[in-house]
């Protein structure tokens, strides 16, 4: 009889085991509800503003201006430049941001006009003396205050030496159409001390650490504007 009620209560439930063997599988089946839920409600980041990214570049894009737009620019920073070496106690960042092109563009304007005055069959020398005059004279210049301990960078030196000779480029202009000697000669000595004083305000501020060796780095300073006057006072 015990057997037989053992037999009747397994027949009662014949489905209890895959009841329980289904609910323990659901449970591993079953997402995790609480997990999801704190995933979801991460909050994102917020979107990028393109607008916003754009406005903070403060930098001047040239790639796709007109190439006359560009020399339009850039002559004007020449001009400025120029025009700051005849007012040398004002803004004396501006020629900070060197540049090779003034320097360039007087150097040829000064070699021209000395070779015009100069007769045929010497003109072409004329020209070309004059023109390695200022580039080597300027390189010798800035290697000389450099090995003194000058903090000024050598293009910046250069750049400074070439605006410097706007004054001189003055005086050639003036010479070009008045031949008398005695009337060039003022004009010569006020263009060369104008471009001298210039000179070494720009530079002077590289300089202030040398004491004793700063006659040893503005002389030759002096020498090279005078070698370039003479030039233009002679032809």
């Amino acid at each position: 009889m015990a057997n037989t009620a053992d037999l009747s209560k397994q027949n009662d439930n014949p489905f209890e085991e895959s009841n329980s063997f289904d609910n323990s599988t659901a449970a591993l089946i079953e997402p995790d509800i609480h997990t999801t839920e704190t995933t979801q409600s991460t909050p994102l980041p917020p979107p990028v503003d393109i607008n916003t990214v754009n406005s903070s570049y403060t930098g001047e894009d040239t790639l796709d201006e007109p190439v006359s737009v560009t020399i339009m620019r850039d002559l004007k920073k020449v001009a400025n430049k120029s025009l700051q070496v005849l007012h040398p106690n004002g803004d004396r960042q501006v020629l900070r941001d060197w540049d090779l092109w003034g320097p360039l563009i007087l150097c040829l304007t000064l070699a021209l006009l000395l070779s015009i005055r100069a007769p045929e069959t010497q003109s072409v020398a004329i020209f070309t003396g004059v023109f390695v005059i200022v580039w080597l004279g300027a390189a010798i210049v800035t290697l000389n205050a450099k090995l003194l301990g000058g903090t000024i960078s050598f293009f910046q030196s250069v750049c400074v030496i070439g605006y410097c000779l706007f004054p001189i480029l003055v005086s050639a202009i003036v010479a070009t159409f008045v031949d008398l000697f005695w009337a060039r000669l003022p004009v010569a000595i006020v263009t060369y001390g104008w471009s001298t004083y210039a000179s070494v305000g720009f530079m002077s501020e590289s300089q202030v650490h040398l004491d004793k060796r700063r006659t040893l780095a503005v002389y030759p300073i002096f020498l090279f504007y005078f070698v370039v006057t003479w030039l233009v006072l002679i032809s």
